[in-house]
């Protein structure tokens, strides 16, 4: 089977329309009162490699159906948030999610550049469960 449009397409079309940040710029971010920061990776990742201090768990299988509040499954903990930072292991995934609700019609959402690895690489601080 070949595929028309690949991973890589579909990461570097959601990345030229979305915003996303450094991981530096998030460590400055984390904390603030109405920022929801938001680990989009399996749950696999998260007890291997832990995650970051404040951010909420959510995967990305489950994003759209969390996150709308017609939804049954719809979580409370997006109701006090003003401002949403997705972030996976390498920025794909959060690039594609920050795309997704974009599309569904939120605008003050964000993701992190490089993701997870990048936060380690550059010294972000790290919760082990």
């Amino acid at each position: 089977m070949k595929l028309k449009t690949g991973f890589k397409a579909l990461v570097e079309l959601a990345e030229s329309e979305v915003e996303s940040l450094s991981p530096d710029e998030v460590g400055k971010r984390v904390g603030e009162t109405g920022v929801l920061l938001v680990d989009l990776r399996d749950i696999r990742e998260l007890k291997r490699e832990g995650k970051i201090p404040g951010s909420v768990h959510v995967p990305r299988g489950m994003l759209e159906f969390w996150i709308d509040p017609d939804c049954p499954y719809y979580k409370k903990f997006f109701d006090s948030a003003d401002e949403i930072i997705f972030y996976c292991n390498k920025g794909w995934r959060s690039a594609l999610a920050t795309k997704t609700v974009q599309d569904m019609g939120l605008s003050n959402v964000r993701h992190m550049r490089g993701g997870f690895d990048q936060w380690v690489k550059d010294g972000g601080e790290v919760f082990n469960n």
